[in-house]
This record gives structure tokens, sequence and C-alpha cells, in this order.
């Protein structure tokens, strides 16, 4: 694991203009482990001109040559997964196992379908008397999370440069190391110079700089929905197109003829998954209230098996929110079966797993996005009830049904207002859209839809 002290431009590590340097902490013991630059507006700026100057090339490159390198960056990313997942770790703290199999596993994935989608998709259709031409709509700057630093950044860059676009990367600066990292595989796979770009450096300068740069055609952002809507209001001002993936307080449904303790032992292992930081995490069981209490106590010795099994929260500040929110549902009348605000190790960012029982939907633990190792098990009283609940939020990132008659899952999740559900625990799928309605976001990604994202249309008329 390396650390580089400068920024990725036009195809060469380069000194940042930027004086500034963020400290990257291990959170599982609060050691500084590496410094990186933090990266200004003239870092930004510099950054942006680049990929503006290598996009006529990368635009008229035939998809087949796109699809060449992506197939190259997939292969790197596979010959240094043993690095990624050490790195993620390192500055994340996600148990190694998880960061083999979902931190570098799941990118080498992505990377491969797009690579696929780069060669095979139809740039151009005819359309009546008219020529459809898919074009790639400029310059995108994406602004990546840290809960999962390398999916996220593959996400957009992949797809981006499946469709001819060019990219300024600004990832979150808590995990900076994996997208140096990122950023050599690229240069490995000897894609052009400017075509990808990375600036390392904090939201409200780097992130702003780069979100409001004249030069920027496109923003793809992950985060929250507070940050997600003033960026967009950025871009909407300069009538930008965005794309958004936020917030979540997903619903895992369990309907009264499903295989109960399946169902609950997946919810929680969901919940618990990567620390309870994923904004899809089905953080609300809804419960019959004829098999609410027996649920419940499955929920409770579940949760108190993962233990030491977790890794800690990305930072003190993370940490001290998702204890503050432990801390209000218990204000609010919830009922703790399971963890709780304490912290269960004296050095280290962690929140022992936590289940709350007897919550209502009104309470915060049931409305608002906690992000961290809790899971709120609420009571319905029938189908329509159970609806209710599940759509009584801002949010509709993602979701889960539980049936005994899969097509009786498939009726109740066609109901619910969000983007993605689970049916009986259905495996992910790196082709499917992926998205929310209402307050989690704007656009689509992985597959066909978020290759979607980075192209615009043009009709030729005949």
């Amino acid at each position: 694991m390396k650390a580089h002290d400068g920024i990725y431009l036009d195809g060469a590590w380069r000194p940042a203009a930027g004086r500034d340097v963020i400290e990257v902490v291990d959170p599982a013991d609060e050691q500084v482990i590496a410094r990186v630059p933090a990266g200004d507006a003239e870092d930004v700026d510099a950054a942006v001109r680049a990929a503006r100057a290598a996009l006529p090339g990368w635009a008229a490159t035939p998809p087949a040559e796109r699809a060449a390198r992506l197939t190259a960056l997939r292969d790197v990313l596979a010959r240094r997964k043993d690095e990624i997942a050490e790195t993620v770790t390192a500055e994340l703290g996600s148990p190694p196992a998880f960061s083999q199999a979902v931190h570098a596993g799941l990118p080498i994935t992505v990377a491969g379908s797009y690579a696929e989608l780069a060669a095979t998709h139809s740039f151009e259709e005819k359309v009546g008397n008219s020529t459809v031409l898919h074009e790639p709509i400029g310059v995108v700057a994406a602004i990546t999370p840290w809960n999962y630093p390398l999916h996220q950044i593959v996400a957009k860059v992949a797809p981006a440069l499946a469709a001819g676009c060019t990219v300024v990367l600004k990832p979150a600066e808590d995990t900076p190391l994996t997208a140096q990292l990122f950023a050599e595989a690229v240069h490995e796979a000897r894609v052009p110079a400017g075509v990808f770009n990375l600036v390392t450096g904090l939201g409200p300068v780097a992130g702003q700089a780069l979100a409001e740069h004249p030069g920027v055609d496109l923003v793809s952002f992950t985060g929250s929905t507070a940050v997600g809507r003033r960026i967009a209001a950025t871009a909407g001002a300069a009538i930008k197109k965005v794309a958004l993936e936020l917030g979540g307080k997903s619903a895992n449904v369990i309907l009264p003829s499903a295989d109960l303790a399946r169902a609950v032992h997946a919810g929680v292992a969901n919940v618990m998954s990567n620390s309870g930081q994923t904004c899809s995490a089905w953080t609300r069981m809804l419960v019959h209230r004829d098999r609410y209490d027996e649920a419940v106590e499955l929920a409770a010795t579940a949760a108190a098996k993962y233990g030491d099994r977790i890794g800690p929260l990305v930072n003190a500040k993370q940490q001290e929110r998702v204890r503050s929110y432990i801390e209000k549902g218990l204000a609010e009348g919830a009922r703790l079966v399971a963890g709780g605000p304490k912290s269960p190790r004296e050095r280290g960012y962690f929140v022992a797993p936590t289940v709350f029982a007897d919550v209502t939907p009104e309470m915060t633990v049931a409305q608002e996005e906690i992000f961290g190792p809790v899971l709120s098990v609420l009571r319905y009283e029938d189908e329509e009830d159970a609806l209710r609940i599940a759509n009584g939020t801002v949010y509709g990132l993602a979701g889960a049904v539980w049936a005994a008659d899969e097509a009786e899952a498939v009726a109740f999740a066609r109901r619910m207002d969000t983007g993605q559900v689970d049916i009986n625990g259905g495996r992910f799928n790196p082709l499917a859209p992926f998205g929310g309605y209402k307050q989690s976001g704007v656009g689509r990604e992985l597959g066909a839809h978020g290759l979607a994202e980075y192209l615009q249309t043009k009709s030729l008329q005949f």
C-alpha cells in the first residue's frame, strides 16, 4: 500500500497546487496510516482542462477499443485484488474476508460487465426515417463515497469510459488510497492520458469546485441526500445533468407465510454487513403481529452472534452519529434487545450490533438513515398496513419481501415505492439497474441503464 503525494493528472502523477494534506486514519486503531494531497480549485481546474482536451479523441475512439481498455482495467484489478482488499481494510476498517469478496471482487465483475457492454451496445439505431446516435455526454465529475470505495468508483468511471466520456474523480477523503490504487490500475491498463484524472481533496473545497466547474457536463454523485440536494442545485443553475445515488431507509417485509427464521437471519446479516454502512441496507424489519415476538427474539440472538465479527465505522464523527441515533431511539421509547450506544472496545470507532423492538413508524430510528449496524423491528397488522409503513419514508432506494409463494412476494414488491427489491433473498445482479425513488436519487447505475446515464441522443432526419 503506497500513498502518492500528488494528483493523477493527464496521465501522470503531478504535485498538487493545494499545499494542505489529508491524514488517512485506520478506524480500527485510530492511527494515521498515510497522508495525501488536499487538492483545491486550481487542481480541479487543471484536471477538468485535461479531461476536456482528451474528450474529442476518446469520444472518437471505436467502442471496440474502449472495450479493450476496460478489459485491461478489469484484468489489472483482478491481478491486484489482494492489494485492493488490504487497502480497503486499512482505511475503511472492513474485515479482510469482506474486503476480498465484496470490496475487491465486486468492482472486477462490474468493470468486466462494462467492457462487454462497450463492445456490444448499439450506439446508433434506426427509428423510422431517422438515425438516432447515442453520443458521450462529455466531461464527467465523479464524486464518490467511502462506504464502498472501489465499487462506487468503478460503477461511475467504467460506464463513463465505455460511453466515450472523460472523467475527473474526487473520492471521499476517508478512503483516498483505494482511489489512488485505481488510478494506478487505469495507467497500467493504458487508458490514454487525460481520459481519467484524480484529485483527492475535501468535499466543500475540491468537490464543490468540481460540481460547479463550467467545463463539467455531468455530475455523478453518491452520498447523503443533504449533499446531493446541494449538488443538484449547483448543477441545475448551470443546466448541467446530474446522476444522484443518495440515502435509503429500506424495508424488509416479512409476510406471514414466509420462512421466518430464514428471513430474519438474512435481514440481520444484511444490516450488519459493512458495519451497516450501506445505503441499501434493510434497516426496517416489518413483521406481522402474530409472529412479532418470535422475530424479535431471533433478531436479537442473530445480532449478538456478530459481536467482534463486524468492523469499525469509518471515523469518529460517524461513530458518534450512530451512537446518538441509538440514544434517540431509547429516548423515544424503542426497546433495546441487542447492543446499545456504549462502544464495545476501548479503541477504534466500533458500535455494537444493535436491535430495537417496539419501534413505531414515526420514530426517528424508523425514518432517518442511521448508516450503522442498527436494526429496527416494526409490527404491522395486515398487508395494507405493511405497505403503508414500507412506503412511509422520504426514501425509496431498496427493500426486500419474503413469502412462501414467490408470486405473493412479487405482488407486494410491485406496490413498493422503491428502486430495487430482493425477492426471498434474491442475488445481486451487476447488470440490473440500481437507483432510487423519491429522495433516494435520480438516475441509475449498473448495466445498460447505467451506461445510458453517460450518453446523450442526436437524431438525424432523412
